[in-house]
């Protein structure tokens, strides 16, 4: 099932650096990895934001929720999922 996700990050102001690196760090890794895994099959920056549109590719809202609620940065997030489904114009 296919899921168009919105992100927006939002860290405190007045988050240690250290902290916001090191959350930024854990981000990256375990969201390539769940690239490689296939079910985040599209991630773009969303340009002069702290956020990304993504597609994400999983079995259903479920397994979504247990993916993006898994991320290092989810607590500081604003998410806003999309169900798709195949258009009857589509080639």
């Amino acid at each position: 099932m296919l899921f168009h996700v919105a992100m927006e990050v939002r860290l405190p102001p007045d988050m240690p650096a250290d902290q916001a690196n090191d959350l930024k760090t854990r981000e990256k890794a375990m969201a390539q990895e769940i690239q490689r895994a296939g079910k985040w099959p599209q991630l773009w920056r969303v340009a002069g934001r702290y956020a990304n549109i993504s597609i994400f590719d999983v079995a259903d809202a479920d397994e979504l929720h247990t993916l993006l609620s898994a991320l290092p940065l989810f607590p500081y997030m604003d998410v806003r999922v999309t169900a798709l489904a195949r258009h009857p114009s589509a080639i």
